[in-house]
């Protein structure tokens, strides 16, 4: 465990000192220091002090025009809050904060932090996030196993006025592969592969090396339309709410969801083209992509050709609120099940606010798989909910209620294979930010999740199975 979490404090610390380099702006004096959500509050929005803004460097903004900000046109933008939280930046995808905008092309609330350090260099806006846990896991009963490893996250998009329009780059990358091909023990967990030979189950596996490499272009259509462009190798389809790790509301949670592959399990995808339109508070959205989940070559980019489709409503009826209903077509997503497609459909309603200096986030979701194949015919339906709540800035408290029925918890051969289970969790946890170097925070935390199955599962997994994590979290 001391191995695993020296790795990851180099780790953090490297990415850190990359970001900090590549994208807050040099000055000749010292950096102005990150202030706390309790500072913010205590002077009044409207003086919108750039340099003390929480949790993002903007002393290389001081000075900027904000109503153009170096070539972007930010007229569409006034009135929007400030809250303490960082200035509006407009998205690369519409004339909105770029607060709205989630993983993909998909939308958050538009007073989710824009958590990260933000820069303008030149006609660019940019803004650089990341984090590394560095976990131990314990995950009980007879199909349970315990692991120390470390996940992280690394990303940097950013956005500036191209011709009439305004263009956007994301790369987004994981040293989750280090971890090893069969990822980390998680009960009741099913997807993906980890030899391209037998499913993994039980176990969730590591994201790829690279998560996101995308470019998107928009045109502005008055003063609160858009239409836009996304293509990735990978990328993220319209389809789903925006992903686990990246939603305000499971952000600080290491534990990925059981209801991963009901959700948001396309948000790394090899091949993915988008076209949308948005006006005010609605966007509409229509993908072609590669429906096939990635492989267990964790550090490369696979091709393969489109396959698949998927559509998705977006609306945002007030600041604090976002919601989704999607629907896609995935042909043939299991490199295991190759003549099985799955028909999704999720729907999603995520809250986030602010209490003074504390934030607040709840997402609900529901999905549906409806898989067909040579022998199978199956629909199972997935619900979560989940919630964080982050106190002075310092003490988080976290949770995450899921419901799913699942028949892939056994392989072909074992008695119980094919047969559909309803499997129930919940699990708590809490995070201490106690300490912060440069631009990054730290925070030591640990959750518990209790999980409840059908009694026929108990020669298995025995009667009340858990899962523990303990963990050193730092994050940009």
């Amino acid at each position: 465990m001391q191995l695993k979490i020296t790795k990851t404090c180099l780790a953090v610390s490297a990415l850190a000192g990359t970001f900090a380099a590549g994208v807050v702006h040099a000055q000749p004096s010292a950096a102005a220091p990150v202030g706390s959500a309790s500072a913010a509050s205590a002077a009044p929005p409207a003086a919108h002090d750039m340099s003390s803004m929480p949790g993002h460097d903007m002393s290389s903004m001081k000075g900027y025009d904000m109503s153009t900000m170096e070539g972007h046109d930010m007229s569409s933008m006034k009135g929007m809050p400030m809250s303490g939280h960082g200035m509006a930046m407009q998205s690369a995808f519409g004339p909105y904060s770029m607060s709205r905008e989630g993983s993909g092309t998909s939308w958050q609330p538009d007073t989710s932090p824009m958590m990260g350090l933000h820069s303008m260099e030149g006609d660019w806006a940019l803004m650089a996030h990341g984090f590394v846990n560095g976990i131990y896991d314990r995950q009980t009963g007879p199909l349970g196993a315990s692991k120390a490893f470390t996940e992280s996250m690394a990303m940097l998009m950013g956005n500036r006025p191209v011709g009439p329009g305004t263009i956007g780059l994301r790369a987004m990358v994981s040293l989750d592969p280090a971890m090893g091909k069969r990822g980390y023990p998680l009960l009741f967990e099913t997807g993906e592969t980890a030899d391209g030979k037998t499913p993994l189950v039980d176990r969730q596996h590591p994201h790829d090396l690279f998560m996101e490499l995308s470019t998107s272009y928009s045109l502005k259509l008055g003063d609160d339309g858009a239409v836009f462009g996304y293509v990735g190798l990978p990328g993220e389809p319209a389809l789903g709410p925006t992903a686990f790790m990246h939603r305000f509301s499971g952000i600080r949670n290491p534990e990925a969801p059981l209801t991963h592959h009901w959700l948001d399990s396309t948000h790394i995808t090899f091949g993915v083209a988008t076209l949308g339109a948005s006006k005010g508070p609605v966007q509409l959205e229509a993908s072609w992509f590669n429906g096939r989940e990635p492989d267990q070559f964790r550090w490369n980019i696979e091709t393969r050709r489109f396959d698949s489709w998927s559509t998705r409503l977006s609306w945002n009826p007030l600041p604090e609120l976002s919601m989704q209903v999607s629907y896609g077509y995935l042909k043939s997503p299991e490199q295991l099940e190759p003549d099985t497609s799955v028909r999704r459909t999720t729907a999603s309603a995520t809250y986030h606010a602010h209490l003074g200096a504390d934030e607040w986030a709840t997402t609900l979701a529901y999905g549906r798989n409806r898989k067909n194949g040579p022998d199978m015919r199956v629909s199972e339906p997935g619900w979560l909910l989940e919630s964080t709540y982050v106190l002075r800035d310092t003490h988080t408290f976290f949770g995450r209620a899921e419901q799913v029925s699942n028949s892939e918890l056994f392989q072909e051969g074992q008695p119980l294979h094919g047969e559909e289970f309803r499997i129930r969790k919940f699990s708590v946890g809490y995070i201490f930010d106690f300490a912060k170097t440069g631009p990054v925070k730290w925070g030591i935390g640990g959750l518990v999740g209790f999980l409840s199955a059908p009694s026929r599962l108990d020669p298995y997994y025995g009667e009340s199975p858990r899962s523990y994590m303990v963990f050193l979290q730092g994050r940009l």
